[in-house]
């Protein structure tokens, strides 16, 4: 296997990408603009029809792609967010046509500017799939195990050692570039450790959040004025939330979800009973129009995890980490998808610059991994930051302030259009963290905390109904999570 770029186009030779789901199709797509051939490694039996695999149970859930997200997918997959509206995944701005109760009450029904598209994981994995693997010099290995990493360089990474479904024997496969997307279950920490590398402690912030969700049909003869609704948790007393989308083929996704000990339950009257609890009345409406009962899914995810590879000062060469692989998050902020795009995005960036100056593999994969920190740190400290407010023994102070003024930033944005549009484009990483800072926003936040402060006892932490009326917004109005998106600019 050759160690440098061919002369010709500088491309190399051969890329191994473990994991097969959304990240990993990610990161084969951008793999494909700089190596002749890119070998997918999928435990489970999947094909060019397949949409998530097994091994993804969340993946039957309500998804939320930012928009940011959705920008990077366009540029990797042109086409993608036309592709998905003629299966019938509706396009529509973020403040228009989606339901959202946050802490404080209804958001405005007001135009954002941040367009969304929602539609099931499960069509966007088939998707991608059957692109990526349209793609010249792409081929699959499925089902086939990743059993451990060759090293036949000194701190390097050669190639993998894998089994096929059946086999007596594991295999062997030569890469220039071994990616690992396996996700969390993957087993990566243990492939390290057979090479002699010692990863630090993974950062968790504990956040048990378990989601029920169902798909069911959405009639054309009965369109409501929006396709999404919303009831966001917030800590640490709204545990319980919902969101249901409009989805392809004329269908709604709903996922019900709540911390800790507040599951969603899983049969058909609970169900209802759980959505009938939420402050927005949207979703058990819904739920209650079903012809017919559906079958529920439940997903269990216990906590934030970010595994510290951006530390490991003995990083092999050729070896690269993504999506789950590095950093999971809590599900309930929507920002798995998007993450992992961008972290696509910043893997082509650096190939394509490395090919351009003729340079080689080596010294690409710790740099590569202390970049990438960069892009997590800011979802990660926004998910975690909220996520320790539900622990009353464990709240640091920038976590206390930084709960505090989102809080303020919803009461004003009850009836500030202009603020909650602010609050969209950061939730949908579009704009920074100091959107919501700057002085126009200071000033309604702090001012309007005081006159509170001043005048009246506090408000309610849990929202009702009747609040999102005398709040002045009527009760079909805005709520939810974070639609699944493909569409430019959240």
């Amino acid at each position: 296997m050759g160690t440098r770029a061919h002369e010709s186009d500088r491309r190399w030779e051969r890329a191994v990408v473990i994991g097969g789901g959304y990240a990993g199709l990610v990161t084969a797509r951008v793999l494909t603009d700089c190596f002749r051939e890119v070998v997918l490694l999928e435990r489970d039996e999947v094909d060019e029809h397949t949409g998530v695999h097994p091994h993804a149970p969340q993946g039957h859930h309500a998804h939320a792609m930012l928009a940011r997200g959705a920008e990077v997918l366009e540029t990797l997959f042109p086409g993608l967010r036309e592709e998905l509206r003629e299966l019938g995944a509706p396009v529509y701005d973020y403040g228009e046509r989606m339901s959202f109760l946050q802490p404080a009450g209804f958001a405005p029904r007001h135009p954002t500017g941040v367009l969304i598209q929602s539609f099931t994981r499960d069509e966007l994995e088939r998707r991608l799939r059957r692109r990526v693997l349209a793609l010249p010099g792409v081929r699959l290995l499925a089902p086939a195990r990743c059993e451990g990493l060759l090293a036949e360089r000194p701190g390097a990474v050669t190639g993998v050692v894998y089994r096929v479904a059946g086999a007596e024997e594991p295999a062997t496969l030569a890469a220039d570039l071994v990616v690992d997307a396996s996700g969390r279950a993957g087993g990566l920490d243990g492939r390290l450790d057979a090479l002699g590398v010692r990863v630090p402690a993974p950062r968790v912030v504990k956040a048990k959040i378990t989601y029920t969700s169902m798909v069911f049909a959405r009639p054309e003869r009965d369109r409501p004025d929006f396709d999404a609704a919303y009831q966001m948790t917030f800590a640490p007393g709204i545990p319980r939330g919902g969101v249901i989308l409009a989805v392809e083929r004329n269908r709604w996704t709903c996922s019900l979800f709540g911390f800790d000990d507040q599951v969603p339950p899983t049969d058909d009257q609970g169900y209802l009973d759980f959505a009938r609890s939420l402050a927005n009345p949207l979703l058990a409406e819904l739920i209650e129009r079903r012809t017919r009962p559906e079958p529920t899914r439940r997903y269990v995810n216990p906590n934030n995890q970010w595994s510290q590879y951006h530390r490991v000062r003995d990083w092999p060469e050729r070896l690269l980490a993504v999506g789950d692989s590095v950093c999971v998050f809590n599900p309930v902020y929507g920002q798995g998808l998007t993450v992992a795009a961008l972290e696509a995005r910043l893997l082509q960036r650096m190939l394509a610059a490395r090919r351009a100056g003729g340079e080689g593999l080596d010294g690409l994969g710790r740099r590569f991994q202390r970049r990438l920190a960069r892009v997590l740190l800011v979802p990660w400290t926004l998910s975690s930051n909220s996520d320790l407010m539900w622990n009353p023994d464990g709240r640091p102070l920038p976590a206390r302030v930084a709960h505090w003024y989102n809080s303020q930033v919803f009461t004003v944005a009850v009836h500030d259009p202009e603020v909650w549009s602010r609050f969209v484009r950061v939730a949908n990483m579009v704009a920074p963290p100091t959107l919501l800072f700057q002085p126009s926003v200071l000033r309604k936040v702090v001012g309007a905390a005081l006159r509170r402060r001043r005048a009246a006892p506090p408000a309610p932490t849990t929202p009702t109904a009747r609040t999102a009326r005398t709040a002045g917004h009527p009760v079909p109005g805005p709520a939810t999570e974070a639609p699944s998106s493909t569409t430019p600019s959240r």
